[in-house]
């Protein structure tokens, strides 16, 4: 059985990407998570997207498929718009901030900075790619992150 991941893609009027810093670790990323039971991608991303940023989301489009060597992953990645909503923090998320793509902190997960690089490099196709490489965790964990 796989493990299936959502995340979404959302840039400012300005070109800048959204990103959330987790409460657990000292750690950015785009908004998403799991995808819960019963639940289509889409609806899992626009429902992530929510309980970390307060932001309501419409998917543009699927921009990438993605599996993890060794694992039984996929990750879902979608370009999405801001239809509603108020940008705060949450729970999950203690900071919820747009950087531009060339300032991206060093601290977020690499594996999602090459999603946005891919999404900006091929914007008119769907990717599907195998990432290698330690997770993000496990790289905070050998403190290289």
């Amino acid at each position: 059985m796989f493990k299936i991941g959502v995340f979404a893609i959302i840039f400012d009027e300005e070109g800048c990407v959204l990103l959330c810093h987790r409460n657990d670790y000292d750690l950015w990323n785009l908004p998403g998570g799991g995808l819960e039971v019963d639940e289509t991608p889409e609806d899992g991303v626009v429902r992530e997207v929510l309980e970390e940023t307060g932001l309501e989301v419409e998917v543009d489009r699927l921009t990438g498929v993605y599996t993890k060597v060794g694992k039984n992953e996929l990750v879902f990645s979608f370009l999405c718009r801001i239809k509603g909503g108020r940008l705060k923090t949450t729970d999950e998320a203690d900071k919820v901030e747009y950087f531009s793509v060339d300032q991206i902190p060093k601290n977020t997960s690499p594996k999602q900075v090459q999603r946005i690089k891919d999404y900006l490099e091929t914007p008119d196709k769907t990717l599907f790619k195998i990432q290698t490489g330690a997770s993000s965790i496990e790289l905070i964990k050998q403190g290289k992150l």
